[in-house]
């Protein structure tokens, strides 16, 4: 198989190899000449005049500004002369002396350039006789003359200068050319050197150039360098795990000589209980002393620490586990000395020594006792962290001081709902979460009446209600109402005096008053659920609804009006659960299940869903009217079927064969009537308040379309006699009568804007 090749390619291709050589030498020429001006040996420069040498071989004339390089093969006459350097050659640097034929030679004994013999010897060929020296390009000549233009461009004579740079003196053999090698393309031109134009391909658009983003394009992220060391290598880091370490290992060891040695019967009751006092107090001497030395704080606060944790434990054992105190003194020995541990660490400064006793003793104690002393000794724990919220905004150990006790708390309300304990653990039950919430509360107002924005004292606060919360199960419904109902009273109490309307002074913010107002909903609702039957449920839950909103309203407390929005809700599920829809198409299942409660809550519902729009209108006054549109609508959509419910369920509470049928009947005419009254209260609106005429009309049409609706769609095959008749006629005269109103007034509005439009 042969294969042929294009001539014509070949060719093509032999062109453009050929001038890339031209161009490559031109591109020499020029990097030539460059070296050529910023040399160190050019003429005038120090190191000429101090006779440094060029390039090797090469010899140049000070005077006349002549540089030139000996042709290979020692050939005089092939000598350049350097007015452009050859392609490919670097070019030479002229030894200091060098001068050009006709100029006179230095004085004897003076400084210059050295003879002709000189050159000779040096194996440096003689200048041709009748050479013209063409200066350096760029550079002047010796007499000040201007700079010889560039190689290709017209000398002042006018004669252009071959590409070799050489112009010798007339019948003066010329050296060989460096471009006789060259081929450039057919009908081509060698171009001389210069700016060359710009043969890269363009640009594509939206592609940036090489090595450039594109705009709006973020740099590419670099990853800083590590600046700090490891956790590990941070100056205190280690030292206080192993600080913390050492403190649980310890107070370990504590309970272990105090409990385990008691049950393996180790020592006697008395040297174990004097070995953890002695103990204790050496913890806390050692503990002192470390702390005021250099870099003793850590270890200091360690052992003071563990001290105080131990003494504390030691008492504790003394008065549960050996029964040697009595808990009143026991209480008021380790009250002393949780107060001693937190004095302290006040004069430290330190929250973390705070911490380590409190987490220390919280962890530790149930292994020492239980139930209602382990109790009382976490109360007395945390009832002594409360001064330190006058000073400090200690958030852990607040934090730390409440969440023993409500825990241990919770613990011995669940033990009482499970074991059915004896009603005097109830009542000590009972008094426990009483003072575990009280001192919430002290330390929450001890804390924000300072710092406004403490929320971890309010969070604290929060979860020393909850065991107040949880005791109402320990009881039987009478009691567990009161007990329910005096917590919400006096949260919701404290809610309302501390707010701003009524008590400015006490500076209480709006987060810790949001608290106690949701502990006291809670509350409520607890009473609610104690106090009432399934039936009755949503009359209590609607009734607290409609006291909120009717509060919020008036106050203009947004707190309030969401409080209230969450018991209607309630409410209002309950009251649909139990009257649902199937209950009330079904005539049996209405008789069996709506009566005189389920009126009393629809009619508490419809109550709630129109206290429930003004609070909104009322609260927010600048709310949006789509908002507007939507609450109007949830709250008619409530109204209609709360008015369902309410004429149903006493249709058939009196008993009577056809109530059923009445109730429907009444609950269509009740729809149709509260939808023209919103059609003509948006009719009447329309000019003073375009926002609340918008809705009013929205909601009127919305409900015509649901009372025509149900009288085709229920009451015409559900209705029989003079209730259906009864029915179509009341519903086509308010039709009538809306209709009617509608049309006046748009053709009112119409006549006024005629009557104010400019008379052309």
């Amino acid at each position: 198989m042969t294969t042929l090749i294009d001539p014509a390619l070949v060719a093509r291709l032999s062109g453009e190899f050929t001038d890339l050589g031209t161009r490559m030498g031109a591109l020499g020429r020029d990097l030539d000449l460059l070296r050529v001006q910023i040399a160190p040996g050019v003429v005038g420069s120090p190191a000429a005049a101090a006779g440094s040498p060029g390039a090797e071989g090469a010899v140049a004339d000070d005077a006349a500004g002549v540089w030139r390089r000996p042709v290979p093969g020692g050939d005089p006459a092939g000598s350049e002369v350097a007015g452009a350097a050859p392609s490919g050659a670097a070019p030479a640097v002229p030894p200091s002396g060098a001068r050009g034929p006709g100029e006179v030679p230095p004085a004897a004994g003076s400084s210059g350039s050295p003879s002709e013999a000189d050159r000779t010897s040096a194996g440096v060929p003689a200048i041709p006789a009748g050479a013209r020296a063409v200066p350096s390009p760029g550079l002047p000549t010796a007499a000040g003359g201007p700079a010889v233009p560039l190689p290709g461009r017209p000398l002042a004579a006018g004669g252009p200068v071959p590409p070799s740079g050489w112009q010798g003196a007339p019948g003066a053999p010329a050296p060989p050319n460096p471009n006789a090698g060259w081929r450039p393309a057919p009908g081509g031109q060698v171009p001389p050197p210069g700016p060359r134009p710009n043969t890269w391909p363009a640009p594509r658009p939206g592609v940036p150039p090489y090595g450039q983003r594109p705009p709006g394009t973020p740099p590419p992220y670099i990853r800083p360098p590590r600046t700090t060391p490891p956790w590990w290598q941070r100056e205190g880091v280690v030292s206080r795990l192993l600080a913390v370490a050492g403190v649980a290992v310890t107070l370990t060891g504590v309970v272990m000589l105090l409990v385990l040695a008691a049950q393996a019967g180790w020592f006697g009751p008395v040297p174990r209980v004097a070995a953890g006092a002695v103990f204790s107090a050496v913890l806390v001497a050692a503990g002192i002393r470390v702390s005021g030395r250099a870099g003793g704080r850590v270890g200091g606060i360690a052992l003071a620490a563990t001290g105080i944790a131990g003494g504390y434990l030691d008492v504790l054992a003394v008065t549960t586990l050996y029964g040697w105190l009595h808990p009143i003194p026991g209480l008021a020995v380790a009250l002393g000395i949780a107060a001693g541990g937190v004095a302290l660490a006040m004069q430290w400064r330190s929250q973390p020594f705070a911490v380590l006793v409190v987490a220390g003793v919280a962890v530790l104690s149930p292994a020492v006792t239980g139930e209602l002393a382990l109790v009382a000794f976490l109360i007395v724990l945390m009832a002594a962290g409360l001064p330190v919220h006058r000073r400090f905004g200690w958030p852990a150990l607040q934090i730390a001081r409440t969440l023993p006790a409500v825990l241990a708390a919770l613990w011995a309300v669940g033990d009482a709902v499970i074991n059915d304990p004896i009603e005097s653990r109830v009542l000590w039950i009972l008094a426990g979460a009483t003072v575990i919430a009280l001192l919430g509360a002290a330390g929450v107002l001890d804390s924000v009446r300072r710092r406004p924005k403490d929320i971890v004292a309010t969070v604290a606060f929060a979860l020393s209600t909850v065991p107040l919360l949880s005791v109402p199960a320990l009881f039987d419904r009478p009691a567990a109402a009161v007990v329910s109902g005096v917590t919400a009273a006096a949260l919701l109490g404290a809610a309302a005096l501390t707010s701003a309307k009524f008590a400015a002074p006490l500076r209480i913010p709006l987060h810790t008053r949001a608290t106690a107002a949701v502990a006291g909903a809670l509350a409520l609702l607890a009473t609610c659920t104690t106090v009432t039957a399934e039936d009755t449920l949503p009359i209590a839950l609607l009734a607290v609804a409609a006291g909120f909103l009717a509060v919020g309203s008036q106050a203009r407390s947004l707190l309030a009006a969401l409080l209230g929005t969450a018991f209607g809700v309630l409410g209002t599920g309950l009251l649909c659960t139990l009257a649902n829809i199937e209950t009330l198409a079904t005539q049996r299942l209405a008789v069996d299940e709506l009566g005189f409660a389920t009126a009393v809550a629809a009619v508490l519902a419809v109550a709630v869903a129109g206290l429930g729009f003004r609070c909104l209108r009322t609260v927010a006054p600048n709310r949006d009217t789509g908002a507007d549109s939507v609450f109007g609508v949830i709250a008619a959509l409530v109204a209609l079927y709360a008015t369902t419910v309410t004429t149903v369920s006493i249709g058939v509470a009196t008993g009577a064969t056809d109530g059923f049928v009445a109730g429907h009947s009444a609950a269509t005419i009740l729809w149709m009537a509260g939808a023209t009254t919103a059609l003509f209260s948006g009719l009447r609106l329309l000019t003073r308040a375009p926002a609340a005429a918008k809705v009013a009309l929205v909601s009127g049409l919305l409900v015509t379309a649901a009372a025509l609706a149900k009288l085709f769609l229920f009451d015409l095959a559900t209705l029989d006699g003079l209730v259906r008749v009864l029915a179509f006629l009341v519903v086509g005269v308010l039709l009538l009568l809306a209709g009617t109103r509608y049309a006046r007034a748009f053709a009112d509005a119409a006549a006024e804007r005629q009557e104010n439009s400019p008379v052309e």
